[in-house]
């Protein structure tokens, strides 16, 4: 079986820009049509959700299933761990300069409260070290705040060296997990991630309004909840008494029908493999920029040491106006890449061809 036959995308167009939205794939479309019909026919034939989800990202990213909350996206999970924590003036958070709004806004609401937000910028190559990050921490740091992977330039970020910093000052790693979970190999506990948010519809194969929290036990000592709903306690109209896992913080109800569809997802996931996803992806990047190179064009992607490289290649032909242009001309050949004002984005994933990346090099020369 070819995987490029799962992803109907593929059949009238070369699709690189997974950065941005996975395309659904046939296995979670029918699982979707399928609870739209028992939705329509049978109520109580509907199947469960919640539990089956927690199980699949559990054994996708480690830690326990009681670990996960379900939630709508990455942002929602990061708000409600910054909205949870009970930081006091003089404190500070640590994060890279130019996340993506998800983890940036959180962040930057606490200084409302007399919270001391550090940001770390990048450096000429586009990277951000753990040795950077350090330069920023000190002992009222409570929280160091990044990206796996960021959305830009596709840097990875060294989620040990980050850990170990953050458990030194006893503050938390907090991680956004979105242009990383699917796509490279991450373990929350090998990793050292206390808190790990994720929108389900990027490398996770899922639909927008999909997503998860994962708190380990340390950071729930740390985090109340702070939007209680029907999910999060025991049913007691007199009291309220929270579940002691991560449930604590989920609200009310999901929207059931897109989250069985990404069980589908996430079930493809692991019936390929993760670290075969990466290595598929590596080989794919490696292609476009052997093609960069041969065209002289400037990359802006981090990729001269391969643990820092994803799944992400971003380049620019040297102004907006011809990234623009570029980026239009493309998609008049249909070949979708991502147009990102000062760069071009282009994010092939495992059911991509090396004949597709082949298409794309073709149309830039």
């Amino acid at each position: 079986m070819q995987y490029s036959d799962l992803f109907p995308v593929t059949k009238h167009s070369t699709y690189l820009m997974n950065a941005a939205q996975s395309p659904l794939n046939t296995r979670s479309e029918e699982a979707l049509q399928s609870y739209l019909h028992l939705a329509a026919t049978d109520l109580k034939a509907r199947p469960s959700v919640r539990e089956p989800i927690r199980q699949s990202l559990s054994a996708l990213l480690g830690g326990k299933p009681e670990d996960y909350a379900l939630t709508s996206s990455t942002g929602a999970g990061i708000s409600i761990v910054a909205a949870g924590l009970n930081l006091s003036p003089g404190e500070n958070v640590v994060l890279p300069a130019g996340e993506h709004w998800n983890n940036t806004f959180p962040w930057l609401r606490l200084q409302d409260q007399g919270i001391e937000v550090r940001v770390v910028e990048p450096d000429a190559d586009n990277r951000v070290s753990s040795e950077a990050i350090a330069q920023r921490v000190d002992a009222n740091t409570r929280v160091i705040a990044t990206t796996a992977v960021r959305f830009d330039t596709g840097f990875r970020a060294d989620l040990k060296a980050i850990s170990k910093l953050a458990n030194d000052c006893d503050a938390l790693f907090v991680l956004d997990g979105i242009q990383c979970a699917g796509a490279h190999s991450t373990n929350v506990e090998q990793d050292g991630i206390d808190v790990l948010a994720c929108g389900g519809f990027k490398w996770l194969l899922g639909m927008a309004g999909t997503g998860f929290l994962y708190v380990n036990e340390r950071a729930r000592d740390r985090i109340r909840p702070v939007l209680p709903g029907m999910f999060a306690a025991k049913h007691d109209f007199k009291h309220l008494s929270y579940h002691d896992d991560a449930r604590q913080y989920e609200t009310g109800s999901l929207a059931y029908s897109l989250f069985h569809g990404w069980q589908a997802g996430l079930d493809l996931l692991q019936e390929v493999g993760v670290p075969k996803i990466q290595k598929r992806n590596l080989t794919l990047t490696n292609q476009i920029l052997s093609g960069l190179h041969a065209l002289n064009f400037r990359i802006l992607s981090p990729h001269d040491h391969p643990d820092e490289r994803s799944a992400i290649i971003s380049f620019t032909m040297g102004s907006s106006d011809a990234n623009k242009q570029c980026a239009e001309k493309l998609e008049a050949r249909g070949i979708l890449v991502s147009h990102r004002g000062d760069s071009l984005r282009v994010s092939p994933n495992f059911y991509n061809t090396a004949e597709e990346v082949d298409r794309f090099l073709d149309m830039l020369a």
